[in-house]
């Protein structure tokens, strides 16, 4: 019997952005708002995120053919397709037509009101939803015209749904943003709230580091997807190319 799970899966966070260097100024400086003018969705990548970037890709080239992705689903975020295609370029892979999809429902975890402000920023201009997210926690927090983590978990079961539909028994690479790399995880390795806030609170998902699963037959008809790699980052050592963890904006205390 077939597997209806990708043979193997692969995480990726995308590299550094001009986001994740404006809100790091910002913080430093103990500003309330991120000097950044972009809409989320349009920050580029820094020059440091396209070296990450690249070498992710030279990791995935020195993989055996049969062991690279055949499907590339990406996050339509700026950023994450700069990652995306770079991986693409660097790892001389398929780009061909079907292999290269980009999916809304990978898009960065939605921050409504509290876009562009920093920790700073959130607790000065909205005293009251700061203490509000410290009582409710960050999984079910949701801030008005934004997402909580269980709105991003809603639509990422959707985004499987149609994975195992589509790609069963293909070698699928996944890039997209920090919320759902965590998500995703929760996901697959069936976790609960606890476990994988416990997992959030040991620092955030380093960027362009690799999570992978790989598809393994209990018996005839049962195949689960056991976790390989979690926030590998022999790539970016490989290339010397600084690592960065950074978390994406706008940040708040952890619970």
């Amino acid at each position: 019997m077939q597997s209806t799970w990708p043979r193997t899966l692969w995480l990726v966070r995308h590299g550094q952005s001009a986001g994740n260097v404006a809100r790091d100024a910002a913080e430093s400086q103990g500003l309330a708002v991120i000097d950044i003018s972009w809409r989320d969705i349009d920050v580029p990548l820094s020059d440091l995120g396209v070296e990450q970037s690249m070498a992710v890709g030279d990791w995935f080239a020195k993989l055996p053919a049969e062991a690279q992705p055949e499907v590339i689903l990406c996050s339509p975020y700026v950023r994450a397709m700069e990652t995306a295609r770079l991986v693409v370029e660097h790892g001389g892979l398929s780009d061909e037509r079907g292999r290269f999809r980009v999916d809304e429902r990978l898009r960065e975890k939605e921050f409504g009101i509290l876009d562009r402000l920093t920790k700073f920023g959130i607790q000065q201009k909205h005293p009251e939803l700061d203490e509000q997210r410290s009582h409710v926690g960050k999984f079910y927090f949701r801030p008005p015209g934004g997402e909580s983590w269980c709105d991003v978990i809603l639509r990422l079961r959707s985004l499987l749904e149609m994975v195992t539909r589509e790609y069963a028994d293909k070698r699928v690479l996944v890039v997209a943003h920090q919320v759902i790399v965590n998500c995703m995880r929760y996901l697959l390795e069936h976790m609960d709230e606890k476990a994988i806030l416990d997992i959030d609170r040991q620092g955030d998902v380093p960027n362009c580091a690799i999570t992978s699963y790989r598809a393994e037959r209990r018996n005839e008809e049962d195949t689960v997807l056991q976790l390989d790699l979690v926030n590998f980052l022999a790539p970016l050592r490989e290339a010397r190319t600084p690592i960065t963890n950074e978390p994406d904006a706008p940040t708040a205390a952890r619970p």
